[in-house]
């Protein structure tokens, strides 16, 4: 399902624009129906696509050489509602959503660095790195709902 960069960031920013959908049909209800927990709900489902839509943006930014500036628009906009889906239509139409992962070294010398071969080596291992990828996002959400949410406790 996810044999090239492209599909991965593809899903997980439109699931990313969904979980604005949820949040925002929760903030409604709660404020026409007094359901509470429906932010909640719609709070901590979006929480969580967007802690992994962050990590896939920097997984994908670098297997695909991604300068500072493309990973940083990527990252950012799952802060702003609807905004991963132009996001993505820009990278993909610009060509930086192009190609296959990056699994074997070439004659880049940015290919020698530790960090490339730790990465083509969990590229290799995709359920090792599906895995290590969700126990972090995992990890970071629980942490924050430890924290507590947004603007504080009611």
């Amino acid at each position: 399902m996810f044999r090239a960069p492209l599909n991965l960031f593809r899903t997980l920013a439109i699931a990313e624009a969904i979980s604005w959908t949820l949040l925002i049909l929760g903030l409604i209800l709660r404020a026409s129906a007094d359901l509470s927990i429906a932010v909640t709900i719609g709070g901590g489902i979006h929480g969580f696509v967007f802690l992994a839509y962050g990590a896939t943006a920097v997984l994908v930014a670098k297997n695909q050489r991604w300068g500072a500036g493309p990973a940083v628009i990527a990252i950012a906009s799952a802060v702003v509602p609807y905004a991963t889906i132009p996001t993505e239509l820009w990278l993909h139409r610009s060509g930086r959503l192009e190609g296959p992962w990056r699994l074997e070294p070439t004659g880049d010398p940015r290919d020698a660095a530790w960090h490339d071969r730790l990465m083509r080596w969990f590229l290799r291992r995709p359920w090792t790195l599906a895995i290590l990828l969700a126990a972090a996002v995992i990890a970071v959400f629980v942490i924050l709902l430890i924290v507590g949410p947004p603007g504080g406790w009611d």
